[in-house]
């Protein structure tokens, strides 16, 4: 089906804790010297620099659930409330046009939602909709903007903001002495990201000289890949689950995906413009190079998203989406992410 939703605005944030790499590498390597076959794993991981919303002394410390739900809340709403106001100034509109609020995460637990105290905060619409979204992991800021869409192209003339927020460091057990939790200690940070998009009814409402719309959107979800990313439930807090084997499965499976998705929408690779996928990590960004036959440049604002910022979960990709925009972005884009299932989630965008 063909879409009315145009995107308005993207914006983004990140905490104030700067993290260098290098920083990291060396103390990975002083608590785990029995791992040293694995410290390459923060050189070769494609990251410089991430951003945690703790200082890294709270991060190294032991923590059960009521302090992690403490900080995710506090966190987690502070990063919305910004990406928000961001948003609607961008696309000039007033915080009362919201029809609609979606809101995603993976890396912590809120009752009420995040979504009901930004109404609080913000004094948004009291007869605002919201969706609080939880489990689509990595995928969630691609998979996330879609089911905002389908919601958005339901209600005429709406105005639909979808958020996504993950705090992956408020997820770090120092207790796990697994090689996983080493390895994802080497990729993971924090950050928000806020779309608003609007029902247009086939007619442009954009400030800009041209409309950024959404084309297409689409998902595809492996049989028998739940033990590919997750997580684990421990007493301690989430126990993050990642196989070695997710960039060959990449490798092997995801060409006809993309593929059948794109034929699917008359749409051909050699039509797409710009590949905007989730970094994931180094291994996985080659990995799809390889397979549709790309060269890194096609992946460019992947790549630096993935060096300045590291593995935010969901809001990854559409940082990658706002680099692309800044940088003059137009014409077909496939935004696209992954996430347990294992799940692959695709949008085509006419930027």
């Amino acid at each position: 089906m063909s879409f009315d939703v145009e995107i308005l605005a993207v914006a983004t944030a990140n905490p104030r804790f700067r993290i260098n790499q290098h920083e990291i590498a060396q103390l990975a390597q002083t608590m785990r010297p029995e791992l040293k076959s694995m410290w390459n794993v923060y050189s070769h991981a494609g990251v410089e620099t991430r951003y945690f919303c703790e200082p890294l002394e709270w991060c190294l410390q032991p923590h059960g659930w009521e302090e992690r739900a403490e900080s995710f809340q506090r966190n987690a709403l502070d990063l919305l409330e910004q990406v928000t106001l961001q948003a609607i100034a961008d696309a000039g509109i007033e915080l009362r046009g919201i029809d609609m609020i979606v809101t995603n995460t993976i890396t912590g637990l809120a009752v009420p939602s995040l979504d009901a105290s930004l109404i609080h905060r913000l004094r948004l619409s009291p007869t605002i909709e919201r969706l609080p979204i939880f489990g689509l992991g990595c995928g969630g800021g691609v998979g996330g903007l879609a089911r905002a869409t389908r919601l958005a192209q339901s209600m005429p003339d709406a105005t639909v903001l979808f958020l996504t927020v993950d705090l992956c460091s408020v997820c770090l057990r120092v207790g796990d002495q697994s090689p996983t939790m080493f390895v994802s200690a080497a990729l993971f940070g924090d950050g928000a990201a806020a779309v608003l998009l609007q029902n247009t009814n086939g007619k442009s409402r954009t400030r800009n000289s041209r409309a950024r719309r959404i084309r297409a959107i689409g998902e595809w979800c492996w049989p028998n890949t739940e033990h590919i990313m997750g997580w684990d439930i421990k007493n301690d807090g989430f126990g993050v689950v990642l196989s070695p084997e997710l960039p060959a499965l990449i490798q092997g499976q995801l060409a006809p995906v993309v593929c059948e998705f794109l034929k699917r929408n008359n749409t051909k690779v050699d039509d797409i413009r710009g590949f905007l996928f989730h970094p994931g990590g180094a291994k996985v960004l080659v990995a799809i190079e390889q397979v549709l036959g790309i060269d890194q440049a096609m992946l460019t604002h992947s790549w630096e998203i993935l060096r300045q910022f590291g593995n935010m979960s969901s809001a990854t990709a559409l940082f990658v989406l706002q680099r692309a925009l800044k940088a003059g972005a137009n014409g077909p884009h496939l935004l696209a992410a992954f996430g347990p299932g294992f799940s692959a989630y695709l949008i085509i965008a006419d930027l």
